[in-house]
């Protein structure tokens, strides 16, 4: 998308990054370039964020950190206890925690350094977490339930299990299971497809939409299934399905254990296998009322901390105005 504001100018750098070995090599090779064009953007502004853990990060922590006076921050998005991690994260993460500058990460975690700070990642605005809590009202787990997932199609987010889980249900938990909606691409889209083709229920694939439309499926939802293993912060898409009345069933890794509790604001899946997915699927089932309109108010708590409106707010107490001093 265009950027719409004239006060947004976009600086193009090469794009850099995979998992192949040629492909960290470009990372190398086009390294001093990237620098460059930093260096001269840093020349014309008051002060720097970069987001990590990526690519660029490898080289680019060390130049801000040692070479750049600027005040600045930098954004941790992934995993801030993966173990083991990736080499390139470990090494951006073990950076970061030395660092004089303030870190912003996902969670809170007993032995962060001071300088790290728990941000969430904004997604919502106050327009649409009152729209949201008005749909999440109307629901209800009577009768056939839709279920949705949204993110990449990859086995390491748990399409495969929750492909796998839907048919270790019984006939009668087939019917009620209405539908179930997967949002997003990925290269085993196919392969998913030709699984879904082996059960009872509709199985809609919509690919990639956009915000709006993807509202909507979380509108007629009553719960998002994210069975995944991927290297997560706090999927954004959670925060966003809790808005409209979601119950989230979710693997417990990363920072998400600590805003989603078990049988509270969502349903934890430890360990992350389908069997673990279809025990939760079959809880949401026998959900009675009550404790269904329960857990959807203790989702409001969580779900206001991810607005646009509470991250300006925390980012003008925590991080600006360090640069005041």
């Amino acid at each position: 998308m265009a950027y719409s504001s004239d006060r947004i100018k976009f600086v193009p750098i090469p794009a850099v990054g995979g998992t192949d070995f040629k492909d960290k090599l470009a990372i190398l090779y086009q390294a001093p370039k990237i620098i460059r064009i930093v260096s001269k953007v840093l020349k014309q502004v008051d002060c720097f964020q970069l987001r990590t853990p990526t690519g660029i990060g490898v080289f680019l922590i060390p130049y801000l950190s040692g070479l750049v006076n600027l005040p600045g921050w930098y954004k941790y998005a992934g995993n801030w206890k993966q173990h083991p991690a990736p080499l390139g994260y470990a090494w951006q993460r073990w950076l970061l925690k030395g660092q004089s500058r303030p870190v912003t990460i996902n969670g809170v975690w007993e032995d962060q350094p001071k300088h790290c700070l728990s941000f969430e990642n904004p997604c919502l605005t106050l327009k649409d977490v009152t729209f949201g809590k008005t749909i999440g009202e109307r629901k209800s787990l009577e009768g056939a339930l839709n279920l949705c997932f949204v993110g990449r199609l990859e086995a390491e987010k748990g399409v495969g299990r929750i492909l796998e889980a839907l048919q270790l249900l019984t006939e009668a938990e087939h019917e009620r299971i209405k539908s179930i909606d997967f949002v997003g691409e990925g290269p085993e889209l196919q392969e998913f497809q030709n699984l879904a083709q082996q059960l009872p229920m509709a199985i809609n694939f919509h690919g990639a939409l956009s915000r709006a439309e993807v509202f909507e499926i979380y509108k007629n939802a009553h719960a998002i299934v994210m069975p995944t293993t991927a290297s997560e912060g706090f999927p954004k898409v959670l925060a966003e399905a809790m808005a409209f009345g979601c119950i989230p069933i979710v693997s417990n890794i990363s920072s998400i254990g600590y805003y989603i509790q078990h049988q509270q604001q969502g349903l934890l899946l430890e360990p992350i296998t389908a069997t673990s997915l279809i025990t939760q699927i079959r809880y949401l089932l026998e959900l009675s009322p009550e404790n269904y309109r329960r857990m959807l108010t203790l989702q409001h708590a969580v779900v206001s901390r991810f607005t646009f409106e509470h991250y300006t707010s925390q980012l003008a107490e925590q991080v600006l105005s360090q640069f005041k001093a």
